[in-house]
């Protein structure tokens, strides 16, 4: 259900959630996690009453507040990562395209099954955009699938890939960052407390010195570094990342990153000495976003470059206390690929495509629904098309694109198709957790994070 209005949130949650000034007491779980969750989180996605969604996002967050589920920086833990009091583990950061509610269900019943802590949710910018979920949307919905799967503890919440759009900058650099910060702003007021920052598109090859090359990447992850220390809530360090390899683009090289951290410290310390730098480096090593699509439809296996993360983790570690480098684009690699990342140091891996691809190539998919999404996608994307490209690869780059304008009819598939596309999504989040070796990491998580409580002010609406 949908509240088609205020007065009947305020019917819904009586008995069971109690609104005390800015704080939500939770009267009766059973009841909360039973059907009121499911019907404040459609809210929060789908009303169209602008103060009904505020409210149902508000009650979300703070009854999740009340029953242990923080919005939190990972910050502390990579620090001990970074002095290698924590080792042997790759934290995966998982993008969330299709169905989050159900799919970030999938990813709690899988984490409470391996006693899982270390593990980020995240959206870029491009997804925020074309998937169709704002920062506060995507942080109810994930705390909405906390509460009702029975999770508790510190939720990492990340904005990925904040980039700079190389051509946007080029046109009208003020504006692009403007762009790019106002973000950043929405983001952490939506409980967003760990931000990477991507201005690896500005790096210029063509320069004849590895500082002359990445000058404005440093200089620009610098400033957007200083404006989140000065906008961050008070108690919390937002863990932030940086990039110094496109991905898709030549790999990265120890040099590189090297001279991007000297660089880059010694700009941000221009703005604040006391300021705290990066937390992580992304490199490319090989991969390319959502893998490279053979003329069938299906992926071209691609050679990661393991020596290269493992140099550069180390270096991050014990140069520059790091917790080390970061690999995008891995969700669509060969199985066997992922027990290697925490052999090599590597400190975080993002998985996007691969849980998409799952939700679409389930057999429990509607096969009329793909078709209307894929009908759509060849006249709304037709422009996209290369003309070297089959359908299927057309399709397979673009699908992802489907998510957005579909929200409402993949969110209301019927339960037991959403059951079974969340059995076969909790699968895979199972066996990369093994992987990853981040089963049991519930404890180390504790140990190292200790979770801040932001003051979230009541919508007005609820206040009358």
């Amino acid at each position: 259900m949908i509240f088609p209005s205020i007065s009947e949130v305020k019917k819904g949650i009586a008995g069971i959630l109690e609104i005390r000034g800015n704080d939500v007491m939770v009267r009766d779980e059973a009841k909360l996690t039973a059907r009121l969750i499911d019907d404040l989180i459609g809210s929060a996605v789908f009303s169209g009453d602008e103060d009904v969604r505020n409210a149902a996002r508000w009650l979300i967050r703070r009854a999740g507040a009340a029953l242990g589920i923080v919005s939190s920086s990972i910050q502390s833990f990579y620090d001990a990562m970074g002095a290698k009091k924590v080792t042997g583990l790759t934290v995966p950061a998982i993008n969330i395209r299709g169905i989050t509610y159900v799919s970030a269900q999938a990813v709690f019943r899988a984490a409470l099954k391996d006693n899982v802590g270390a593990l980020i949710f995240e959206i870029a910018r491009s997804e925020i955009d074309y998937t169709k979920q704002r920062p506060a949307e995507y942080t109810a919905a994930v705390t909405a699938a906390a509460i009702k799967t029975g999770f508790r503890g510190p939720l990492f919440l990340q904005g990925d890939h904040f980039q700079v759009s190389a051509k946007k900058y080029a046109g009208d650099p003020a504006k692009e960052l403007n762009a790019v910060k106002s973000l950043i702003s929405e983001a952490i007021e939506g409980g967003f407390y760990n931000i990477d920052i991507d201005a690896s598109t500005l790096v210029d090859l063509s320069k004849a010195t590895l500082g002359e090359q990445q000058e404005a990447n440093s200089r620009i992850t610098a400033e957007l570094t200083a404006l989140i220390r000065s906008v961050e809530p008070r108690g919390i360090t937002i863990s932030v990342g940086g990039e110094i390899g496109e991905v898709g683009t030549k790999n990265t090289t120890i040099e590189e990153f090297e001279t991007f951290m000297e660089q880059y410290r010694r700009m941000l310390a221009e703005k604040g000495r006391a300021l705290k730098g990066i937390s992580k480096i992304s490199i490319q090593t090989g991969t390319t976003h959502g893998g490279v699509p053979l003329p069938d439809g299906s992926i071209a296996r691609v050679k990661i470059d393991f020596g290269t993360l493992e140099a550069i983790s180390e270096a991050a570690k014990s140069r520059f206390g790091l917790s080390g480098a970061v690999q995008h684009g891995a969700s669509t690699l060969p199985d066997e690929a992922f027990d290697s990342f925490p052999r090599t140091g590597t400190a975080e891996i993002h998985l996007a495509t691969g849980f998409q691809n799952i939700i679409y190539d389930s057999t429990s998919f509607p096969r009329d629904m793909k078709q209307k999404i894929y009908d759509y996608l060849r006249t709304e994307c037709a422009g996209e098309k290369k003309e070297k490209d089959t359908d299927e690869q057309f399709i397979y780059k673009t699908r992802k694109k489907g998510f957005g304008p579909f929200k409402r009819d993949l969110w209301s598939f019927s339960p037991n198709i959403t059951q079974a596309i969340g059995m076969e999504l909790e699968r895979q989040f199972s066996f990369l957790f093994d992987k990853l070796n981040v089963k049991n990491s519930k404890a180390l998580v504790n140990k190292y994070v200790k979770p801040v409580d932001v003051p979230l002010e009541a919508p007005a609406a609820l206040r009358t």
